[in-house]
C-alpha cells in the first residue's frame, strides 16, 4: 500500500506542473492579444483626434475669413455707400426712431436680412447682446420679412440699449412706408408706440431723483 502511494505522488506533481504551465501560457496569450488590440486601436484614435483637430481649426479659419469683410470698417463703409447713393436722406424707405437720448435713422432695402449700424455689423456693434439684437429684429420678424430686407442704420446719442429700441421704432416706421397694411400687426405688438420715459432729473437736497440722504434725529 505504501509503495502504491509513493508511486502515485510523482504523477500528481507532474500533473500540477503541467496545469501551471498551461495556465501561464493562456494568460500570456491573452495579455499579448490585448496588447496587440490596444496597439492597433491606439494609432486609429490618434489619427481620428488629429483629423478632428485639423477640421475644427479649418472651420474656425473659414468662419473668421467669412466674417472679416463685415468687421472691417472701411470696406463695410464703402459697401454701404454703394448701396445708398446720395446718403441716407436720399432714400425712399426711411424711418426715424427715438428712445431716451438715442436717435436712429433707418433705411430699408431689399436684401437678405443684413443689419449694419454705423458702418459696423449689428452683432459686433451691439456686443452680441441677445436682448438688443432681438429688439432690432422684432419688427421684421412680426411681418415675416427677416430675410427680405437689408437694414442700414445711423444711430447716435444715449447708450446701446436706448439705440437698439430707437432702431426698433425706426424700422417699424419705415415698414409703414412700404405698405399701410403693416400698421395693424405692428400696432398690435406695440412697435409703433414711442416710449417717452426718460431719466428723472436730480433734485436739490436729494442724492438722486428721489433718493434722500439717511435721516438722523440727533
Amino acid at each position: 500500500m505504501e509503495l502504491a502511494l509513493c508511486s502515485l505522488i510523482p504523477s500528481f506533481s507532474s500533473l500540477s506542473f503541467s496545469s501551471n504551465i498551461s495556465s501561464s501560457k493562456t494568460t500570456q496569450t491573452l495579455s499579448i492579444s490585448r496588447s496587440r488590440l490596444f496597439s492597433d486601436a491606439f494609432p486609429l484614435r490618434k489619427s481620428l483626434s488629429h483629423s478632428a483637430i485639423v477640421a475644427s481649426a479649418t472651420s474656425m479659419d473659414a468662419a473668421s475669413i467669412s466674417t472679416v469683410p463685415y468687421l472691417e470698417g472701411m470696406s463695410l463703409e464703402k459697401y454701404v455707400k454703394s448701396r445708398l447713393p446720395g446718403g441716407f436722406a436720399a432714400q425712399k424707405i426711411i424711418g426715424t426712431g427715438r428712445r431716451k437720448c438715442a436717435i436712429a435713422r433707418v433705411v430699408l432695402q431689399e436684401g437678405t436680412g443684413k443689419f449694419v449700424i454705423n458702418y459696423r455689423d449689428a452683432k459686433e456693434y451691439l456686443q452680441g447682446n441677445p436682448l438688443w439684437l432681438q429688439y432690432i429684429r422684432t419688427p421684421l420678424v412680426t411681418l415675416g420679412y427677416e430675410t427680405n430686407y437689408d437694414v442700414f442704420i445711423k444711430a447716435h446719442g444715449g447708450g446701446l440699449s436706448g439705440q437698439a429700441q430707437a432702431i426698433s421704432l425706426g424700422i417699424a416706421r419705415a415698414l409703414l412706408k412700404i405698405s399701410e397694411n403693416h400698421r395693424v400687426p405692428l400696432r398690435k405688438e406695440g412697435l409703433l408706440t414711442r416710449d417717452s420715459r426718460v431719466v428723472e432729473r436730480k433734485k436739490v437736497g436729494l442724492k438722486k431723483a428721489r433718493k434722500a440722504p439717511q435721516y438722523s434725529k440727533r
